[in-house]
């Protein structure tokens, strides 16, 4: 009797590791994180209630659009961090920044940044990024490497106190400028120690151009996406997002973050739709 259980241990055990690890694929969670931009109001009425409600989604980070003096939704940085922690999520990323100071608004500007990148760094945020540039940055190569110049320096602020900072762009920065592509210029004159590119990949195609170009022309400067479509995530059948993702070590991604602007529904209902889309996609690991 003792053989023929052996026996039949010896034939099972093997089937049964593998339907569990079967199992445990197929429920694992993939890492994908939210720019709460894309539910900007219900985060305004009532911030406690949707970062519950999020949490419930599977989404497993967030990316806030809401610093300021120190505060993040009305928050301070440990209530605000202990918040989404408990809601299942980690806060990895933040949009904020500031407008390029002239020389005589330089070091009140310096000094907004050390403020908010304490705040910052007392959240556990790993990523800073700046999702804006004012008129300066478009109408001349000089106000562009103005810019480029600050970012350098806001960079290594930011990378003194363990945190990277990046810049996001929009369509704008595919335009020509004495003769140059901004976006090119900008990738080109800031230091890539100090500064990376979060790629959002609907604006660069409404642009004009191919990420996977600029994945081609400037490998591993694209630390994080925003993945965005029209309305939700991969329903437009415009964005080629599984060739993206192919490419995504060439790029040096590391995180993708959802962003959507537009809705069928209601945004969580939209977000969520995002989310399901990506998590049923063989091509998002």
């Amino acid at each position: 009797m003792k053989k023929y259980a052996v026996f039949y241990f010896i034939l099972i055990f093997p089937l049964a590791v593998f339907i569990l690890n079967s199992c445990a694929r197929e429920t694992k969670k993939k890492d994908v994180g939210l720019q709460l931009w894309s539910i900007r109001q219900d985060m305004q009425k009532d911030p406690v209630k949707t970062i519950e409600e999020l949490g419930k989604t599977g989404y497993t980070f967030i990316e806030t659009a809401n610093y300021s003096h120190g505060m993040f939704y009305g928050m301070s940085p440990a209530d605000f961090k202990a918040l989404v922690e408990k809601n299942n999520m980690r806060f990895l990323s933040s949009h904020t920044g500031l407008a390029v100071p002239d020389s005589a608004s330089w070091e009140s500007a310096m000094a907004w940044w050390d403020t908010c990148i304490d705040a910052h760094a007392a959240a556990g945020v790993q990523y800073i990024v700046q999702p804006f540039m004012d008129s300066v940055g478009y109408t001349s190569l000089s106000g562009l490497q103005r810019y480029c110049d600050y970012f350098n320096a806001v960079g290594k602020k930011c990378r003194d106190k363990g945190i990277l900072f990046g810049y996001h762009n929009h369509s704008g920065e595919f335009a020509t400028l004495e003769g140059q592509t901004i976006y090119d210029y900008m990738l080109q004159h800031t230091d890539s120690s100090q500064v990376f590119f979060q790629n959002d990949l609907y604006w660069t195609q409404m642009g004009g151009k191919n990420p996977v170009d600029y994945f081609t022309r400037y490998p591993g400067r694209f630390k994080l996406w925003h993945v965005k479509d029209e309305k939700e995530v991969g329903a437009s059948g415009k964005m080629d997002f599984k060739t993206l993702y192919e490419n995504a070590a060439l790029a040096g991604m590391q995180y993708a973050v959802v962003e959507q602007e537009e809705y069928t529904t209601t945004p969580m209902e939209g977000v969520k739709a995002s989310l399901e889309y990506l998590q049923n996609a063989d091509f998002v690991k």
